[in-house]
């Protein structure tokens, strides 16, 4: 059974892979303009505070849609090891511009970037998967993978990684319900459920086609970084 097509509705897949990703970067970068540049300044009432709440709201698109296509990328990569050091890789290089977006700091231990957050859960689910055809029971194999969730969300507070305990969840909640989109995401979002706009990102989730479209691997890699570098040196040349 292909991804998503239980759900036989046009209607409701009606877009592809990259038009899902634009929709999370645009996402993204509006949540990451506001808290760089405009929540830094807010003072009581008014329409900047409008405007910012708004554009946060926008925000909770972000995460559950680059969760599902971490997910969904596991499962179609051809090659695991190389996503998984891309991953890696762009975690290493996004270090220093997400400090300095989120503290204006070059290096700051207590808080540190999505890729390496990615990278981690792509781990987890990976060896969750890989003892799939190991544990003959079935039930002692999703123990097993319950068991490798709270390591992993351990992990994941003890490395102050974004997102931390709740991106681990969110992505093996998508690997388990990967045929089964509308329970992935359903459960992805009460999971996350204080972060109560987040359902705008897991209900699209439910629209992807199962088609990749038309996107560059790179540019999608290098969008992190690039924009996150942008607004940090924007913060330190303002002072913001």
């Amino acid at each position: 059974m292909e991804h998503g097509k239980w759900l036989n509705s046009k209607k409701v897949q009606c877009l592809n892979g990259a038009q899902l990703k634009a929709i999370a970067f645009f996402s993204m970068l509006l949540d990451h303009v506001n808290n760089a540049l405009l929540v830094p300044i807010l003072e009581g009432k008014g329409f900047l505070l409008q405007v910012s709440n708004l554009l946060s709201i926008l925000g909770r698109i972000a995460f559950p849609l680059f969760m599902f296509f971490l997910v969904e990328g596991f499962f179609k990569t051809r090659n695991r090891r190389k996503y998984l050091l891309n991953l890696f890789l762009f975690g290493v290089l996004s270090e220093v511009p997400f400090d300095l977006f989120t503290s204006k700091v070059f290096f700051n231990p207590n808080w540190n970037n999505m890729m390496f957050t990615l990278a981690l859960c792509l781990s987890c689910i990976w060896i969750i998967d890989s003892f799939k055809k190991k544990i003959p029971s079935r039930i002692l194999w999703y123990g097993f993978s319950l068991l490798l969730v709270g390591i992993f969300s351990i992990l994941a507070m003890f490395l102050s990684l974004d997102y931390d305990f709740h991106a681990v969840i969110v992505a093996y909640l998508f690997y388990i319900f990967y045929q089964k989109p509308l329970w992935g995401a359903g459960l992805g979002f009460l999971s996350i459920i204080k972060e109560i706009y987040s359902f705008l990102g897991f209900g699209l989730c439910l629209t992807y086609n199962g088609e990749r479209g038309k996107q560059s691997k790179w540019l999608n890699y290098a969008f992190y970084p690039v924009h996150l570098l942008i607004l940090g040196l924007l913060r330190l040349y303002f002072n913001i």
